[in-house]
């Protein structure tokens, strides 16, 4: 079996993790749609086998119309890539309630707004499959990160979850939990930690890869064929599982 004609939708997909996905995917015959909120951006992406729609996974509604807009253009959605996320870190006492609800509507609830939507169409099908990226965060408590550390601890909790609730079907939920990744986010993030924390940018740099067990950043198409692993034959029993792309034990 390969990827031939099966529409996948990509939230997040215009840069980094999302976009390395997007085009494995095409690479191996999926119809691809990518999301994302700035259209300057994804309009740089498109491309025969890659399309585009801007959509806040923050807005319902505006996830409602936009899912439906990209299945009636492609087909029903059989592989739903919940990405779209943000990542940046606060101490306790500098953490507002703008700041916890905006992280939490972004990570937690555009990928529940996502998913739902998504497996409207995707029911209509024999063959489906539901993978969010997490992060290894979403395992083990990152320090001084306790917003994002919990909405992606939600994250996972909400794929175990609708993968029993669907378990003994054609469709299966499973989370990546990607360490430190080759990706302008965690480039933005290195800028505000060193802004945050008066280090070099070359110091926080190798703090952040040193967490990393290998020592190294990990690269984006690694996580886009861990992507394509799920999605290719004898993926059909994994499910429900967190998968560690960190170098080593976390």
């Amino acid at each position: 079996m390969t990827l031939e004609k099966k529409h996948a939708l990509i939230t997040g997909g215009g840069t980094g993790i999302g976009l390395a996905i997007a085009k494995t995917l095409a690479d191996h015959g999926a119809i691809v749609t990518i999301t994302g909120r700035r259209a300057d951006v994804l309009k740089n992406v498109t491309s025969n086998t890659i399309s585009a729609l801007p959509m806040d996974v923050r807005n319902e509604v505006d996830v409602i119309g936009r899912i439906d807009e990209a299945v009636q253009t492609n087909g029903p959605i059989q592989i739903c890539i919940a990405n779209a996320g943000i990542a940046e870190g606060k101490k306790l006492s500098k953490t507002t309630l703008e700041f916890w609800r905006n992280m939490m509507a972004t990570n937690l609830d555009g990928a529940f707004l996502t998913i739902r939507e998504s497996m409207k169409s995707m029911q209509t099908t024999n063959w489906g499959r539901v993978i969010s990226i997490s992060s290894i965060a979403g395992l083990r408590g990152l320090k001084g990160a306790s917003c994002y550390t919990a909405s992606k601890h939600g994250l996972i909790g909400l794929t175990r979850a609708l993968s029993e609730d669907y378990i003994g079907s054609p469709f299966t939920f499973n989370a990546i939990c990607p360490g430190y990744v080759d990706t302008p986010l965690v480039y933005h993030n290195i800028e505000s930690i060193s802004k945050r924390t008066k280090q070099t940018r070359e110091q926080v740099r190798r703090s952040l890869i040193d967490t990393n067990r290998h020592h190294r950043l990990i690269t984006a198409e690694e996580i886009a064929a861990t992507t394509l692993w799920l999605c290719q034959p004898g993926s059909g029993s994994i499910n429900g599982q967190t998968i560690e792309i960190a170098g080593g034990q976390i």
